[in-house]
């Protein structure tokens, strides 16, 4: 198709040609001192039209001819590149192939090759930094970390500023590593030095999160982890898991009943309404000398029993037999419409007991401690209260014999 608009392009240049210069009969003198020269104006104007292409072809070639020693080191530099670009994709293959040692050469082979070229390429920073995490991530691998912070020291220049994706990425991996290490210091002042967008990416804070726990501050790893789960980083159970460990060791660190107070007005609305994280404090609070306390934050969770779930309410029950010591009377209404509503739960049934024998209804607190102690399903610790209760009971009664017997009953419990 293309012959054939060119064959019709000649033929309409040879008829306007025809045209216009078959009866052309003007002539072109040129006069040198006693000198004519007499040329047709077709013929002089073919002349100038191939002088002009002559003199255009020879200023082609007059400028390749100089631009060649340019073009070689062009050439020279496109070929170092691509075979230091060949090198380092050969290096992240045998990286994730786990063939660490052939990834650590083919890397350093690829910045041998980039060093090798003559001037400077564009995104010469960008590519050493990362053929030297490539490098670096195999030696971490490797377990040789020796070598690999000296690549590290290469990547963070002294005085230079995280400007580009690739220094927010080398510092991401480095604090990585070094929570590998358990250094969580080291892996802190990496983060530290990301600018703000970047340190609230996913990763970061899960790095955060990780350097917090590793350094026991769970206040901080708590606040973290909210910020993770609100991006949705966990799934819903895993984001509840992780926030109700977190707030139960916060509670755990606490050695005074002051200190656990604060601990509690910290913790948010939601870790406060979680059944597992109050049992705790409640908990904390009874073994702190303070059950009053651990009541006052139960006391919440037994008005809308029947939201819990059954461990929920098990958690809740059970801390409150923890903490029972002091308990009034005001208590009794709870904890009889909740053994009413849940009469088949072992748990509920062992607080509404110990409450009664509190109050020194000893007849009412019989029967729910009984079912309390015979139930298997219901944790050891519970089934030996109950038993213990018992036994406490029948002593004022005063039948030794079945205080006895309760005692044996507590003992084989493992």
């Amino acid at each position: 198709m293309r012959g054939i608009v060119w064959l019709i392009l000649l033929f309409v240049a040879a008829v306007v040609a025809a045209l216009t210069l078959g009866d052309n009969d003007g002539l072109a003198s040129f006069y040198w001192g006693g000198w004519r020269l007499d040329l047709s104006i077709n013929f002089f104007l073919l002349l100038a039209l191939g002088a002009g292409l002559l003199g255009m072809s020879a200023f082609q070639v007059v400028s390749t001819l100089a631009g060649l020693p340019a073009r070689a080191r062009e050439w020279r530099a496109q070929r170092h590149e691509r075979a230091a670009h060949a090198a380092l994709r050969e290096a992240l293959t045998e990286y994730f192939s786990g063939r660490y040692t052939r990834s650590h050469k083919a890397a350093m082979r690829s910045l041998a090759i980039r060093a090798d070229a003559d001037e400077a390429i564009a995104d010469e920073h960008e590519f050493q930094t990362l053929a030297r995490l490539l490098a670096a991530g195999s030696l971490h691998r490797l377990q040789d970390r020796s070598q690999r912070d000296e690549l590290l020291a290469k990547v963070f220049e002294p005085g230079r500023r995280v400007q580009t994706s690739v220094d927010e990425g080398a510092r991401l991996l480095a604090a990585e590593w070094a929570l590998d290490d358990r250094d969580e210091v080291r892996a802190e002042s990496l983060l530290a030095e990301l600018p703000p967008g970047a340190a609230r990416r996913t990763q970061a804070l899960r790095l955060k999160l990780q350097a917090a726990r590793l350094a026991r501050r769970p206040a901080d790893a708590l606040r973290t982890a909210r910020l993770l789960a609100k991006h949705q980083a966990f799934s819903s159970v895993a984001a509840q898991g992780l926030l109700r460990s977190l707030a139960i060791e916060m509670l755990d660190t606490a050695h005074d009943i002051d200190q656990l107070r604060r601990t509690w007005t910290e913790l948010d609305l939601i870790d406060r309404r979680d059944p597992f994280v109050a049992a705790r404090a409640a908990r904390r609070a009874a073994a702190l000398g303070v059950p009053a306390d651990g009541r006052l934050w139960l006391q919440p969770h037994l008005d809308r029993i029947d939201e819990l779930g059954v461990d929920g309410r098990a958690q809740v029950a059970l801390a409150l037999v923890d903490a029972s010591a002091g308990v009034g009377a005001d208590w009794l209404p709870r904890v009889e419409a909740s053994q009413r509503a849940h009469a088949n739960e072992a748990a509920i049934q062992a607080a509404a007991g110990v409450v009664m024998m509190s109050c020194q209804l000893w007849g009412k607190a019989r029967r729910p401690l009984e079912l309390a102690a015979q139930d298997t399903a219901l944790e050891s610790r519970a089934r030996r209260q109950a038993w213990r209760h018992l036994a406490h009971l029948a002593r004022e009664e005063g039948d030794v014999e079945r205080a006895a017997a309760c005692d044996r009953s507590a003992a084989s419990i493992d």
